[in-house]
C-alpha cells in the first residue's frame, strides 16, 4: 500500500503545533566503529540552574569532546560502548527494506543500540532514515536526525532534516515558506525551529536526574 500524505497539509499542521511552543515560550520569558576524535569535553550547566524553556535546536555543551561512533546497516554497537560518557553514534538506517530484509536487520539491532544509551548521562545520536518496498522505489518516509540529551543540564534536543512522506518535504521549514507571504510575523516565529525544506528542530527540558546531577 502506497503512503499518501498531503505536504502541505502536513507542514501547516507542523507549523501550527511549533506556534504553540513559540508562544508559551514567549510568554515564560557496524564490525570496529569508525572514530572520529574531536577537543575535550566542555563543563555542562549544574541542574540547579537548568533551562526548563522550549527553544530553538542547540549543540549540547558536551558536543565538543565526543568521540563519534559509527555504525551501518543492522550493525550492533558493541557492549563496551555502555560506559562511555559522553556516548556519541551515529547509525546508518536507509536499508529498511521489506524485500531484502533490511528492515528486520534494523528491527534486530536496536534492542542493543537502546540499551547503550540509557545509561549515560550525555548522549548524542546522528542517524540516516530510508524506508521503502524496495530498492529504487520512492521511500515512504525518510529523514536525518540529530537527537541529544544531557541529563545533568536537564536539557534535550532534536532535528530533523530532509524529511520526507512519499516524496514530499514536510516540516517547519515548509510551513515557513508556505505563511511568508500572507503571515510573515507567524513565519518569522517559526522558523527559530526550522528554515529549511523538511527541517524541524526544537530544545526541551528534562526531569531530574540525581545520578547525572551528582557526576556533573
Amino acid at each position: 500500500m502506497r503512503l499518501r500524505v498531503s505536504a502541505a497539509g502536513c507542514a501547516l499542521a507542523l507549523g501550527a503545533s511549533a506556534a504553540l511552543l513559540t508562544s508559551s515560550a514567549a510568554v515564560a520569558a557496524p564490525s570496529k566503529p569508525v572514530v572520529r576524535e574531536s577537543p575535550a569535553r566542555q563543563p555542562t550547566r549544574s541542574a540547579e540552574v537548568a533551562d526548563t524553556s522550549v527553544g530553538p535546536f542547540t549543540e549540547p555543551g558536551f558536543a565538543a569532546g565526543c568521540t563519534w561512533h559509527e555504525f551501518g546497516e543492522g550493525e550492533q554497537p558493541p557492549w563496551w560502548l555502555t560506559f562511555a560518557d559522553p556516548l556519541c553514534v551515529e547509525y546508518s538506517k536507509r536499508d529498511i527494506t521489506i524485500d531484502d530484509g533490511g528492515a528486520l536487520r534494523f528491527l534486530v539491532a536496536e534492542p542493543s543500540r537502546f540499551a547503550i544509551a540509557m545509561v549515560t548521562c550525555h548522549y548524542y545520536q546522528k542517524d540516516h532514515w530510508s524506508v521503502q518496498s524496495t530498492h529504487g522505489a520512492t521511500p515512504w518516509v525518510a529523514w536525518d536526525g540529530q537527537y541529544w540529551w544531557d541529563k545533568a543540564a536537564r536539557r534535550a534536543g532534536a532535528r530533523l532534516t530532509n524529511f520526507r512522506v512519499d516524496g514530499h518535504t514536510v516540516g517547519i521549514g515548509d510551513a515557513v515558506t508556505a505563511l511568508e507571504p500572507d503571515f510573515p510575523d507567524v513565519a518569522r516565529a517559526l522558523s527559530d525551529y526550522g528554515q529549511a525544506a523538511g527541517e524541524t528542530g526544537l530544545t526541551v527540558s528534562l526531569p531530574y536526574d540525581l545520578r547525572c546531577a551528582l557526576a556533573g
